[in-house]
């Protein structure tokens, strides 16, 4: 039984690129409210995230979760593809 390290970060995106070997990019979009207008705001982040089977494509809904640093850009990893894309 393994214990688990602390409260990882979860996030949900959509896979915008998958053309690197074992790493997705993932967007993540977010709705912030503006200070002084009040109203609501879409706003995005692009997460390097590691696929370890490939298994994401372009178009995919997928859950990442923080880790340590895999590389100089890649701190989260996909821990499950909620979605795929079906595009005909």
């Amino acid at each position: 039984m393994t214990k688990e390290r602390g409260n990882k970060k979860l996030r949900v995106g959509v896979v915008v690129s998958d053309k690197m070997d074992k790493t997705v990019v993932v967007k993540v979009d977010n709705i912030v409210k503006h200070r002084t207008y009040k109203k609501y705001i879409k706003r995005s982040v692009s997460f390097k995230a590691h696929d370890e089977l490939n298994d994401c494509t372009t178009g995919d809904k997928v859950l990442i979760v923080e880790s340590r640093p895999l590389s100089k850009d890649k701190r989260w990893r996909v821990r499950e593809i909620l979605e795929k894309n079906v595009s005909v």
